[in-house]
């Protein structure tokens, strides 16, 4: 019988990792609390560092997709996507107009591009079998190029699934560029995405990479929230997941994001 962790578990690791993100000091692994295999755990530590966030007046404004390319599970070594919750207090969307990203919450981030989805209707049907590609195609208000400032509050990114998970999928902050494009102008899986820092180019990839189509990897997460009960809605942002792998950069670093289909996206860090 598979063992369940308790509830003292659980919000003992939330405390490990809320302090981590406080004091920006990384903390060990959580898997000596919660294991390796009990994902349904995992899950909660993740939304009970979400819910003491919202207490403290921030927002849920979407969902982040994470893990979606093999580049990305092979470094971060796991095998299957996950999700996390974008907060109000993650969107630095600003950056795309030309204000630097300060660094004052990150602990150990990364960058990598994606395609985010900007949804004009809920995605929450009768049953997960409706729960179709053509479903979330027309859900889908807009297509935009993004990036997101992945972070690990765990030492040295030692991380298992069930770590990650917790860990709100390895989310730092977020910026989503102004050129959204209906679905009728940009197809998805046939994009291409080259991502330079200070004019090199440190990573590539394309659409295919992201489970087969960003959009399949909308459909999953809708069924993951439907099956959570907590569906995705009208208004809501979904970062598709990465293109291909992620890297480090420091600060003073400019990241350029060309995403074929979009204007470029460029922002500079503090």
């Amino acid at each position: 019988m598979a063992l369940v962790t308790s509830q003292d578990a659980i919000s003992a690791a939330v405390e490990r990792l809320a302090s981590a993100q406080a004091t920006r000091v990384p903390c060990a692994a959580v898997r000596d609390l919660i294991g390796t295999d009990d994902l349904p755990a995992a899950y909660a530590v993740q939304q009970g560092l979400v819910q003491a966030r919202i207490a403290g007046g921030v927002t849920v404004v979407g969902r982040k997709i994470g893990a979606t390319s093999e580049a990305v599970q092979n470094q971060l070594g796991v095998d299957q996507p996950d999700f996390g919750y974008l907060l109000s207090d993650m969107d630095v969307s600003e950056a795309a107009t030309g204000e630097p990203i300060s660094m004052r919450t990150l602990v150990q981030p990364r960058v990598e591009a994606e395609v985010a989805f900007r949804l004009g209707a809920d995605i929450d049907p009768a049953s997960e079998e409706e729960i179709t590609l053509d479903l979330v195609r027309a859900a889908v208000d807009a297509a935009l190029p993004a990036l997101e400032i992945v972070d690990s509050r765990i030492g040295d990114w030692d991380i298992t699934f069930t770590d990650t998970v917790a860990d709100n999928a390895s989310s730092g902050l977020f910026v989503v560029g102004g050129d959204a494009r209906p679905l009728s102008e940009v197809e998805p899986r046939d994009v291409d995405m080259s991502l330079s820092i200070n004019g090199e180019e440190r990573s590539s990839g394309n659409g295919a990479a992201c489970l087969g189509d960003p959009l399949e990897a909308l459909r999953w997460l809708a069924v993951q929230a439907y099956r959570f009960g907590d569906p995705l809605r009208a208004g809501h942002l979904v970062l598709s997941g990465a293109l291909g792998p992620f890297v480090p950069f420091a600060a003073g670093d400019e990241v350029r994001a060309e995403i074929s289909g979009f204007e470029p996206l460029v922002v500079t860090f503090e």
